[in-house]
């Protein structure tokens, strides 16, 4: 079957770091992976935290204006890919206000101070212990179904909503796009079909590019997102299908390493489709599949007569495809208990030396079979690889121990098991590698949620990452421990 011909049978079907391995190479690309690798375990835990903050401002506060605020201290151990330890105590402070006319116009706006307290050496970029105050989320919002009914007494079926300004983007199951956008949205409901249209850009001091070989990845990254999906709403069932076109408006920018220099110039766009919803009265169900499509520019060296030399870059074509299937039980009992499995691919490119890399990426004048997006996906606490050459099975389950008791009826205790694997055998990963062989290693976590108070929650989390040392560089196992109490108010 030819090379696109499978993807017109999959999207009629729907719609019913590695560092190169050679001599002298250059330590920045490794440290921006590590750096890359601790901004999305950071994001992971601060987006399920904000969750659980925002769970307990009470509904009567929200009917005209509402402010408050949330301060988390928390603990974070964790080993890199060098199994280096590092160790953080870590201060959020969040704070907004919400003012709401009518339910039809609503202004949110959210800062965060943060400030970072690593032990001697531990920093990831060398900037020791530092302070950031972000503008974290600001938008207004128009609801035109509840504006009807306050303006004009009128109740109607379909809607239309407006957002503009910085907010999360959660795009389907998250594969693809999770990302903090400054841009609009807007969506739009007639009978059972829901549409969404997605314009917004990356804020540029914020943002952790994919590209960690990439000048300045860390603090000035500027992309942008154009895209449509279109649901509908069937029974328990929400089929959806999706195309998002992302565009790298990163100025031209260069990086000298020693006699080479590479440019940087990724473009891509994205057809999915996938669909949430329940079989049963138990069973909760998301799937997403996406198929990647664009031009990047090709590696800038050769390492043949073992030396690197330079090569011109050349703008080559993007094929690649990405997949993430999840199931929830909810066994309906008085503990809230749940079981869950999800299933994570993405494909891999054998003729690269890191996966999601310029700078020792695809070989020139051919297809560039790495998959490489913009989602956040739980891959696990300690190891949590970038969803680019990967296969991850995870299994989990969760309860409410003891739901009767007055003090610790809050709590929740859960594990998940990941088993790791390369999508393609022979492909790099985003970290060092040996040679080829597809396993990559185990781990479980286990975490404790405790709704103390109604304005009181501790979290805790632990992982352990124990690498096949056939494949894995660094054969040492890994751990990650986390503890932060967030006190609302």
């Amino acid at each position: 079957m030819g090379r696109y011909a499978w993807l017109t049978v999959w999207v009629l079907t729907t719609c019913a770091v590695a560092r190169a391995q050679v001599g002298g190479n250059p330590q920045p690309a490794a440290v921006g992976s590590n750096v890359q690798r601790f901004d999305r375990q950071l994001e992971q835990i601060r987006q399920y935290t904000t969750l659980m903050a925002d769970q307990e401002v009470p509904a009567g506060r929200r009917a005209l204006f509402d402010y408050g605020g949330w301060f988390t201290p928390a603990y974070l151990s964790l080993d890199d890919f060098n199994n280096n330890t590092h160790v953080l105590r870590q201060y959020d402070l969040f704070y907004y206000g919400r003012l709401n006319f009518d339910g039809a116009h609503e202004f949110y706006v959210r800062g965060r101070t943060t400030y970072f307290d690593f032990n001697p050496g531990d920093s990831f970029d060398g900037e020791g212990s530092r302070q950031e105050t972000i503008l974290d989320r600001a938008y207004y919002r128009f609801d035109l179904q509840r504006a009807m009914a306050a303006y004009q007494g009128k109740s109607i079926t379909d809607n239309l909503v407006f957002q503009g300004g910085r907010e999360l983007i959660y795009w389907a199951n998250g594969l693809v796009l999770n990302q903090v956008l400054d841009g609009a949205v807007l969506q739009g409901s007639v009978g059972s079909f829901d549409m969404q249209i997605l314009a917004g850009l990356t804020p540029v001091s914020t943002t952790v590019d994919f590209d960690s070989s990439r000048p300045n990845f860390d603090d000035h990254t500027r992309r942008g997102f154009f895209g449509a999906m279109i649901a509908d709403n069937i029974g328990t069932h929400k089929p959806y299908v999706y195309i998002l076109s992302q565009r790298d408006y990163n100025s031209p920018e260069t990086l000298l390493t020693g006699p080479i220099t590479t440019r940087f110039d990724y473009n891509s766009y994205y057809i999915g489709g996938g669909s949430t919803g329940s079989i049963g009265d138990k069973l909760l169900y998301g799937a997403e599949l996406a198929f990647e499509a664009g031009h990047g520019l090709s590696n800038s060296f050769t390492t043949a007569g073992g030396a690197l030399a330079q090569v011109p870059q050349t703008r080559d074509p993007i094929s690649a495809f990405g997949a993430d299937v999840r199931l929830d039980y909810l066994f309906a009992d008085d503990h809230k208990s749940r079981a869950s499995a999800e299933v994570i691919l993405a494909t891999g490119d054998k003729d690269r030396r890191t996966t999601s890399n310029t700078f020792g990426g695809n070989k020139s004048h051919t297809y560039d079979d790495a998959f490489n997006a913009f989602g956040l996906l739980n891959t696990g606490l300690a190891f949590n690889p970038t969803i680019s050459n990967l296969m991850a099975l995870r299994l989990g389950a969760s309860t409410f121990p003891v739901p009767s008791s007055d003090f610790f009826g809050g709590m929740q205790a859960g594990f998940d098991l990941f088993v790791y694997g390369k999508f393609t055998n022979g492909a790099p990963i985003d970290e060092p590698a040996l040679g080829s062989g597809q396993f990559l290693g185990l781990e479980p976590d286990v975490y404790v949620n405790w709704q103390i108070a109604s304005d009181v929650t501790l979290a805790l989390r632990y992982g352990a990452f124990f690498p096949n040392d056939q494949v894995i560089a660094n054969p040492r196992i890994r751990q990650f421990l986390y503890a932060g109490v967030t006190f609302a108010f």
